[in-house]
């Protein structure tokens, strides 16, 4: 019974929190719930808006996910639903099939959800997490950089009331300027007013609430409202002045209702053309969903597990797409306003999702006038607390490869589109662990006088002997790196006659694959042919288990020795007597 208990709270982390469930929490998660539905129901238009989608959808995108993740998902604060990145990467996939506002695409949008949801699920089920990490950091922070640049230029059109697109930067500003004789002056002062207004109630509006002593989560609820007063405004004024018969585009009939049962398009024509685009989308949502809830978890000392996240975001992204909507992720902003709000669990997700779906059933009518001005905004606004162009100076100080990656990411990202801005990210941070690990830092070291350790005689004053090489490998060692490693010895002793033996200390190796190991032998072999020995000291132990299952000890022409001082003492007696001073 008790393995079984375990198993269903492994998989359904809802069982882990139910038990402990009580009035107090069920107050705070409320709360939390009612300051972030606030926050949603504009985001929630905005981001459909950005993808491409009917507003109405990104409501439905608020709905499901939010609810099922409440079941699945480990964090307590993470709130999921669409998010600017993924809503730009959907419209970007959508966009290569079919037009804008047609059926097809809106079919591309929900199997773009469905097919993410699987493969997210199936990697969890896998526990495949591991594989996130191979998107570097200073990557994917160049290319959601690269994203919120392209994300506010794309905005730009629907502030000024004029036609535009396009994939990349450069498409969306020559397009901007082609039809920037057709801006809407009405439309410019409703977008510019709101978008300041929405930076100055960023900044300003919660200190403020603090002077007049509104604080603590009163405070904070007034002060995230800021959206929500932005889109009543705008909409009365529209309403009041007619300004959608001037030429103000607003977001017009929104269907009232909670959304109907979805079915994904099983053709597999459509699935091979859309499978990679929503591989890319799983990758980056998962990223940013695990950066997130690992982020607020650790405020609390709470755990995260990241194959069970998988099936979080994975399961919550096919009841977006069975529910009409698109594919969403772990949003930062949102969470953080959940955190603050005081969330105790992910019962405050399904909460919001239950004002969401009220706000489908009552609210929808009245944003008939709802300017479009206004949603982008409030995404302009949102997404450029994304761009750190920042990240360029710290990687160009710290490491010049990881600067090069990240330049590349924002360069391709910008000129070419999210979806090759992604793909580059994937394969630079790939390659970027390649070329590190396949060209490991190999050290000769010696002995500092007086201890038992050993430092690279490059830079510490340590004892040698010319009859005798000692190398520390920094790395583990595997197929990229195992010829490496043979160059650089037999390069090294080749023409120093008085080496008679080599060691190879071994305390950073966690790993020897069979193609190092055909290296260790010809290391070995070649070594012999030149009359030199070698040795290994400090093997670990599961890789010491692994090299007794082959021949390689039996035809090591030296020992295996525990630490590396022994080898020395062993090798070379002298070495000892002044430590034993």
């Amino acid at each position: 019974m008790a393995r079984r208990t375990t198993s269903l709270k492994r998989y359904f982390p809802i069982f882990d929190w139910l038990t402990s469930y009580n009035k107090e929490t069920l107050t705070s998660d409320l709360v939390a719930a009612v300051i972030v539905t606030i926050m949603l129901i504009p985001q929630s238009l905005a981001y459909a808006l950005l993808a491409g989608l009917p507003a109405e959808v990104g409501l439905y995108a608020s709905i499901a996910p939010l609810v099922i993740y409440a079941v699945f998902g480990t964090s307590r604060a993470l709130a999921v639903g669409p998010v600017a990145v993924a809503s730009l990467m959907t419209a970007a996939a959508a966009g290569q099939l079919a037009a804008n506002g047609t059926p097809e695409y809106y079919t591309a949008a929900i199997l773009l959800a469905f097919l993410s949801g699987l493969m997210l699920t199936v990697m969890g089920l896998l526990r495949l997490g591991f594989l996130a990490n191979f998107l570097s950091h200073p990557v994917i922070s160049g290319f959601i950089t690269a994203s919120g640049v392209i994300i506010a230029a794309s905005q730009v059109r629907h502030i000024l009331g004029i036609q535009g697109g396009g994939d990349n930067l450069i498409e969306i500003v020559h397009r901007i300027f082609e039809n920037i004789g057709e801006a809407n002056l009405p439309t410019i002062v409703i977008g510019v007013a709101t978008t300041a207004f929405l930076f100055w109630v960023r900044g300003n509006l919660k200190p403020l609430l603090a002077k007049i002593g509104l604080t603590g989560q009163l405070g904070a609820a007034l002060a995230r409202t800021g959206p929500v007063a932005a889109v009543v405004a705008t909409t009365l004024v529209t309403y009041g002045l007619s300004l959608d018969q001037a030429g103000v585009k607003v977001v017009g009939d929104i269907p009232t209702g909670l959304p109907g049962l979805a079915v994904p398009s099983f053709d597999l024509g459509l699935w091979s053309q859309i499978a990679i685009p929503a591989l890319l989308i799983s990758i980056v949502g998962y990223v940013e969903t695990i950066s997130v809830a690992q982020t607020l978890a650790a405020k609390r000392r709470q755990r995260i597990d990241p194959d069970q996240e998988l099936i979080g975001l994975g399961t919550a992204n096919l009841g977006s797409a069975l529910s009409g909507g698109f594919p969403v992720t772990g949003g930062f902003s949102r969470s953080v306003v959940n955190f603050d709000a005081g969330a105790q669990t992910p019962a405050a997700g399904a909460f919001t999702a239950v004002g969401i779906g009220l706000a489908t059933l009552f609210l929808t009518p009245a944003l008939f006038f709802l300017p479009k001005a206004t949603l982008a905004a409030t995404i302009i606004v949102a997404v450029l607390s994304l761009v750190d162009f920042s990240i360029l100076k710290k990687t160009w100080a710290y490491s010049r490869v990881d600067f090069a990656a990240v330049f590349v990411t924002i360069v391709v990202t910008l000129a070419f589109g999210v979806e090759k801005g992604v793909s580059a990210g994937v394969l630079l941070s790939i390659g970027l662990f390649l070329y590190k690990t396949s060209r490991p830092h190999i050290a000769e070291v010696g002995l500092v006088p007086g201890t038992q350790h050993f430092r690279n005689i490059r830079r510490h004053d340590v004892k040698t002997h010319p009859s005798l090489l000692t190398i520390r490998i920094d790395e583990s060692l595997y197929f990229a790196n195992a010829r490496y490693l043979e160059d650089y010895v037999i390069d090294r002793v080749v023409c120093d006659q008085p080496i008679k033996n080599v060691v190879l200390m071994c305390s950073a190796v966690n790993e020897i694959d069979m193609s190092a190991l055909e290296s260790l032998e010809t290391i070995n072999t070649r070594l012999s042919e030149m009359g030199i020995k070698l040795h290994l000291s400090e093997v670990k132990g599961p890789v010491m288990d692994r090299l007794q299952r082959s021949h390689f000890l039996h035809e090591l022409t030296g020992k295996v020795f525990l630490a590396q001082y022994d080898a020395v003492v062993a090798l070379w007696p002298e070495a000892s007597r002044p430590a034993v001073a």
